[in-house]
């Protein structure tokens, strides 16, 4: 294994002015933009929101790395300290939900609330045989990218709004990057770091989503952390950003204020 690369600070949009600083981590198919949606309805007097680009994604597509959950946690941390926050909230989306976690396994006591949204668990997603194929694939071919998209979200959106998707992470994503990421989030186990960490967390999932399920999270997630709840979005499959707006908006801040 060659030197750990350094830490960096990441290409960021900063939205908002408000007291409760918050980190929102994008999962595997987007680059920051995951967040687009709910952005109108945040309350910005209340929030500001830190939006990072992860390494291989927007416009930290062409910087270099591991592409591996461990480093951006570290990249988030620099970003904290470049923006001067001690403490703050993170939201991470998916593979984010992943990279989140090693914020809180890193420094503990900076994280003030913690929620994953259709998060992967601290334990990783191994898969097997086919649907490891259909993964692995994803990284050349669109329509990998694709199938998964529809069977993350049940099957039920219109064939633009899949086509819209999958274009925006061809046109924001490093093919080479995009596939290193995946063996991190899927197979990498770290969740005895995280276990019994006291941070007040919430588990956001969507209804449709076959594969990050409530029991999955009952089994993971609810069970690691002790300050854990789980709320589940009847409307939205693995996207609830895309999906529901609206309500992944009240499930965050609602959440987050209420530690106030």
């Amino acid at each position: 294994m060659g030197p750990i690369v350094p830490p960096l600070v990441p290409p960021f949009e900063l939205v908002g002015e408000g007291p409760h600083h918050v980190m929102a981590v994008h999962g595997w198919f987007s680059d920051r933009a995951a967040f687009a949606a709910v952005l109108p309805h945040i309350d910005r007097r209340t929030f500001t929101y830190a939006l990072p680009d992860l390494r291989g994604y927007g416009e930290a597509r062409d910087i270099p790395g591991e592409y591996t959950t461990e480093e951006a946690g570290r990249d988030l941390l620099a970003l904290a300290d470049d923006l001067g926050w001690q403490r703050f909230s993170l939201v991470g989306h998916s593979m984010g939900g992943s990279v989140a976690q090693r914020v809180v396994a890193a420094a503990p006591d900076r994280v003030v609330r913690l929620i994953g949204v259709a998060p992967f668990p601290a334990s990783g997603m191994p898969m097997d045989g086919e649907q490891w194929e259909l993964f692995t694939s994803a990284a050349e071919h669109p329509e990998s990218r694709r199938a998964i998209i529809d069977h993350t979200t049940g099957g039920r959106h219109p064939d633009a709004w899949l086509d819209l998707m999958v274009r925006h992470s061809l046109e924001h994503s490093d093919a080479k990057a995009f596939r290193a990421w995946l063996d991190s989030w899927a197979l990498e186990d770290f969740h005895e770091d995280i276990a019994g960490a006291r941070v007040p967390v919430r588990v956001v999932i969507g209804a449709h989503d076959p594969a990050l399920t409530a029991e999955l999270m009952r089994r993971t997630w609810l069970r690691w952390y002790p300050r854990a709840d789980l709320v589940e979005l009847p409307c939205a499959g693995h996207y609830p950003a895309d999906e529901t707006p609206l309500e992944l908006v009240r499930a965050v801040e609602d959440f987050i204020t209420a530690g106030a």
